[in-house]
């Protein structure tokens, strides 16, 4: 006699979401959907709720309001890249902002800093986003074409 399959929760969004049991167990790029997306929101809700102590690390702004606008857009990424990975729905879009996003960032800290405008800090982020980026190259791998996570 054989056993029926045990029902599975729905992993879709919305009211009817079942959570994610837990975080052990995931797939190498859920797992670094969920370490980016804490990275993310951390430094970016910095920017919303302390600018002042941002500053101090970063340096000094012309435009508060720029550095508030870039602190939701990082944040509001972050949420969605950790959410998707919390939920193992990290699909090749979820990758792609990820990835996009890491190399993004690397490449406006370097140039800035290049340029004097910016604090040679963010060299420390840039390396961090180009980790970041390298470990989503590792995680999808050669040859492994579209991965949605299960």
């Amino acid at each position: 006699m054989t056993r029926p399959e045990p029902r599975r929760p729905s992993r879709t969004l919305g009211a009817a979401t079942a959570p994610s049991p837990g975080l052990r167990g995931l797939h190498p790029a859920e797992a670094l959907a969920v370490a980016q997306g804490a990275y993310y929101a951390a430094t970016g809700l910095w920017a919303l709720l302390d600018v002042d102590s941002f500053q101090e690390v970063t340096g000094p702004k012309v435009d508060v309001w720029l550095v508030k606008t870039v602190g939701a857009l990082v944040t509001a990424t972050g949420g969605a890249i950790g959410l998707a990975g919390a939920r193992r729905r990290v699909t090749p879009e979820i990758e792609l902002l990820a990835a996009g996003s890491a190399l993004g960032l690397a490449a406006i800290d370097v140039y800035y800093v290049a340029r004097g405008r910016i604090a040679p800090i963010y060299l420390a982020d840039a390396v961090a986003e180009l980790g970041l980026a390298a470990a989503w190259a590792l995680v999808r791998g050669p040859g492994q074409g579209r991965r949605a996570s299960r």
